[in-house]
């Protein structure tokens, strides 16, 4: 006997209702991909300022706070001052932006002496090398060939970058020249053909929906302002006198005149058989239609509502806490997973141009975005100064040992920021009471 197959699937289906068959108004929805063109995107940003704040805060946030170093006093300094110089923070806020707004863009960080265009050769980088860093929009980076072996350390990634617009016309530049960065990324990196290949989405694909249902929503509760309240005039035979070329111009002069005198002394002069009322617009529930679009647009960014709307949470008890804590380690995420591995390049150039060498043990952490209250941190205050009292009377710690680890901690946890420990002198024998050796005669 043949075997037979037959397909079958596993959904609910209701013929009564309609639901999951040939009838049902569902049936008809789908999902397709809007591409808008880069100039569409740039619109939204520079009109919507809900389209803004959804490129703008993870980049602002990802950057307010910037790094801190770990090292030696003089080798920070050396090390945030070559920052400072190049415009480091300032930069990178802005690649981000555009990379979320187009979908990429980069940081090209020249190298005195060094050909672009060849792997950076970053042990023979000196102190002072690293020229200068400039922000390339995506429309000037064009991406080479596409590393296509599944094998190779930079599979799917290009080979090379064209700038356009320099001097020469096209540079050929060295990824590891660059620091990229992408906006939301393409899972499968093969669906994106054309200008758009070796890049990712704008940030603004996903939440396009959500931003415009928005605006319109907020431009139509707007425009029913003007509807708030409207007068009505009933005219007997309006219809006959509307055919009537000299008297609907009559008619016309009457309600201008009408309004004119209503407005001066707030009395409306009109015939017996007339009649007039006014007709009002309730808002009740508009503004919670708009809030809801406007939550809308914050959950498609995943911004927590305090954020994108820099004000407190409403309702009993409420502080917004939470969502804030969950956004800061998003950012966090971006942070540690995005910008670290791109910066790392111009870092390790950063670090030999500020110092000359690249010294064991330089590293640096991601700025806390998290801020406590001062409740909170007078009880990590009060909570820290007892443990340490602790240790000391445990007698368990060399003292000294138990002196640098406690000024670490006052200064990580921001306690005592400023405080620099140093280590203490000798002590004088006369001054400790101690005995001083007698010379020998």
């Amino acid at each position: 006997m043949d075997n037979v197959y037959q397909l079958v699937s596993d959904s609910f289906k209701n013929f009564i209702a309609n639901l999951n068959t040939g009838r049902d108004k569902q049936a008809g929805g789908g999902y397709s991909l809007l591409t808008l063109t880069d100039q569409q995107w740039s619109d939204i940003y520079r009109t919507s300022w809900m389209g803004r704040k959804v490129v703008d805060i993870p980049a602002q946030d990802a950057t307010r706070k910037w790094r801190e170093w770990r090292a030696e006093k003089d080798q920070i300094e050396a090390i945030e001052n070559e920052e400072k110089r190049i415009l480091l923070p300032q930069k990178v806020k802005l690649a981000i932006q555009q990379a979320r707004l187009y979908g990429g863009s980069g940081i090209y960080f020249s190298i005195e002496g060094q050909d672009p265009s060849t792997p950076l050769e970053i042990e023979t980088v000196k102190q002072g090398q690293l020229s200068f860093a400039t922000v390339i929009s995506r429309d000037m980076l064009t991406p080479g060939d596409i590393d296509l072996d599944p094998i190779s350390p930079t599979y799917g990634k290009p080979l090379w970058y064209d700038i356009t617009g320099s001097k020469e016309g096209v540079t050929k530049i060295d990824p590891s020249r660059l620091a990229i960065f992408i906006g939301n990324e393409v899972l499968t990196p093969e669906e994106v053909t054309g200008r758009h290949q070796g890049w990712g989405d704008s940030v603004l694909q996903s939440s396009y929906e959500a931003v415009r249902n928005a605006d319109a929503t907020a431009a139509n509760i707007a425009s029913l302002v003007y509807e708030a309240k409207v007068d009505v005039l009933q005219i007997p035979d309006l219809n006959t006198i509307m055919a009537n070329d000299r008297q609907k111009g009559m008619l016309q002069e009457r309600v201008i005149l009408s309004g004119q005198l209503k407005g001066n002394n707030g009395m409306l002069v009109i015939d017996g058989e007339e009649t007039y009322s006014q007709k009002t617009f309730h808002f009740a529930g508009l503004p919670e239609i708009n809030m809801q679009a406007i939550q809308a647009v914050a959950g498609a960014a995943d911004i927590p509502m305090t954020r994108f709307l820099g004000q407190s949470p409403g309702g009993f008890d409420s502080t917004g806490d939470s969502d804030l804590k969950n956004y800061y380690d998003a950012v966090a995420s971006i942070q540690t997973l995005q910008l670290t591995p791109a910066l790392n390049g111009i870092d390790e150039a950063l670090i030999r141009s500020a110092l000359g060498n690249r010294p064991d043990g330089v590293s640096y952490e991601w700025a806390s975005l998290w801020q406590m209250s001062d409740e909170q941190r007078s009880k990590i205050s009060l909570q820290t100064a007892q443990t340490i009292g602790e240790l000391v009377d445990s007698g368990l710690f060399m003292e000294d040992d138990l002196a640098q680890a406690a000024a670490n901690v006052l200064v990580e946890h921001s306690i005592l920021p400023s405080f620099e420990f140093s280590e203490a002198a000798e002590p004088d024998p006369d001054e400790a009471g101690m005995p001083q050796s007698t010379q020998q005669e």
